[in-house]
């Protein structure tokens, strides 16, 4: 896929992967929306990043989804790929009860439902373009979970399916599906501070990187670091790395 003059947007590209993807994007000579719920991280990431665009617009809430379509449409006619990159993370203790999953409602909201509809509104534009393609994030939690983050995870395995669904269905449609599957990356603030370094966890940097080269290279499937291998690992594989994840 040609990565260079490009109309994107970024959901959840202010801080973090997003952003990271944002600036190397906007490098490449692409021109790169970004949105975002906080208008002070929006202007944060344009001060770094002086050609980046931004929109706030919270996906989860459907009114504010139709807006940024609008916006969109209305001001950036020519885009042709869209990254559903943002997503919240929190830690739920499962046998607390139904008070725990209630907490839990809004990661499913925001990492799953708002994804879908998203890119359900915008693929009667995307299909309209030349080099078209849209970039779902998931995680390596996806794969293997972290028990401590069970409704995150479970929402990046329905991500992954639902990625697999939407290639399918789109494969003579002339938008390109791909999915990026990083590991915990640890200078995010996904759970609300930065992630301590671990042999599962590379930086934003190194996920934006493997990003670009992947699609570059039409890799449909994009790991990073450690993700890499969990992509093809076997069942068994896939016990041992989640058993020594989450002792």
């Amino acid at each position: 896929m040609k990565m260079e003059g490009n109309t994107v947007l970024i959901t959840g590209g202010a801080t973090g992967i997003g952003l990271a993807i944002a600036d190397r994007l906007a490098k490449l000579g692409n021109e790169v929306i970004i949105c975002g719920r906080r208008k002070d991280k929006l202007d944060e990431a344009q001060k770094e990043s002086s050609t980046l665009h931004a929109r706030i617009a919270d996906i989860s809430d459907p009114r504010s989804r139709k807006e940024l379509l609008d916006f969109v449409v209305n001001d950036y006619p020519a885009l042709n790929m869209l990254i559903n990159n943002a997503g919240i993370q929190r830690k739920i203790d499962l046998a607390s009860g139904e008070d725990a999953i209630k907490e839990g409602d809004r990661e499913i909201e925001i990492n799953f439902k708002s994804q879908v509809h998203l890119t359900a509104m915008f693929l009667p534009l995307l299909q309209k373009q030349e080099n078209a393609a849209i970039v779902n994030v998931t995680s390596g939690l996806g794969l293997i979970p972290l028990s401590t983050f069970p409704i995150y995870s479970a929402t990046k395995a329905a991500m992954h399916s639902y990625t697999l669904s939407l290639r399918h269905q789109l494969r003579n449609k002339g938008v390109k599906v791909f999915e990026l599957i990083p590991p915990t990356v640890h200078d995010t603030e996904l759970k609300g501070k930065p992630t301590a370094r671990t042999e599962y966890s590379i930086s934003s940097s190194e996920v934006a990187d493997a990003l670009v080269a992947g699609m570059a290279k039409d890799n449909l499937e994009i790991g990073a670091g450690p993700s890499l291998g969990w992509l093809r690992a076997s069942g068994d594989e896939i016990q041992q790395i989640f058993g020594r994840m989450n002792h």
